[in-house]
């Protein structure tokens, strides 16, 4: 089964710095038909007004994925990382036992990201954050891992659960398949063009839950699109 929801459809915030949009349930969005799915449990389309962005706060016990879209995020903890991801790359934060951020905006122009939250295997790991490069030319027939805690996917940054994010860049006209093994689920956004999803189109910003699917097969509509997905076990 796979359930697609339009851009116009999500939760959505907005005040004088961030324009946020909520595939699932957060902050005052509620909806109890969007809770997560399976571990994942938030995927927020965030814009952030130049030199602006989040002050210090705190989380724990949370895997947290930011991929930038364009722009820069900087990023500033008490373990001492300070750290720009730049528009194309990924960064991971494992609060762990926890930790206190911060996400600003530091460029001249408007940044927009994906915040990708998952819930971790066990409580109190050692708190960390690392960033990688989120591939920018097109991939070829699967797309790449770019985080994960899945025993044979090296090279990806590491997360604390049995998930992957994966994403890339597909040519007009072309595919790409994705297995999803029994017991899994996964949610694919598409940040860039339109795709069809085993011949349903999800347009740009749009999400798709895919549940009781063994393989599908995601292919650019009309231009060159890009697709972030997350492949979780749906019981933990």
């Amino acid at each position: 089964m796979i359930t697609i929801t339009h851009f116009e459809q999500l939760g959505a915030f907005k005040n004088d710095w961030l324009d946020a949009h909520f595939h699932f349930s957060f902050s005052n969005y509620q909806d109890p038909e969007r809770m997560g799915l399976g571990a994942l449990r938030v995927w927020n389309d965030d814009v952030i007004s130049p030199h602006k962005g989040f002050e210090p706060h705190g989380h724990r016990d949370m895997e947290i994925i930011t991929y930038v879209r364009k722009g820069a995020i900087t990023h500033e903890d008490n373990l001492g990382n300070r750290g720009k991801t730049q528009a194309g790359d990924v960064q991971v934060m494992s609060a762990g036992s926890g930790i206190v951020h911060s996400e600003k905006n530091e460029e001249d122009e408007d940044t927009v990201l994906f915040q990708i939250w998952i819930e971790t295997d066990q409580s109190n790991h050692q708190p960390r954050w690392d960033a990688g490069v989120f591939p920018k030319d097109p991939v070829e027939g699967a797309l790449q891992v770019l985080a994960s805690g899945r025993d044979d996917d090296e090279g990806a940054l590491m997360i604390h659960q049995d998930a992957a994010v994966l994403g890339g860049r597909i040519r007009a006209g072309r595919s790409v398949t994705h297995t999803i093994a029994p017991g899994r689920a996964a949610y694919m956004v598409v940040s860039e063009g339109a795709v069809e999803i085993n011949g349903q189109t999800v347009p740009t910003r749009g999400g798709s839950a895919i549940i009781n699917e063994e393989e599908v097969t995601i292919s650019a509509v009309d231009d060159e699109a890009e697709v972030v997905l997350v492949d979780v076990p749906l019981e933990i």
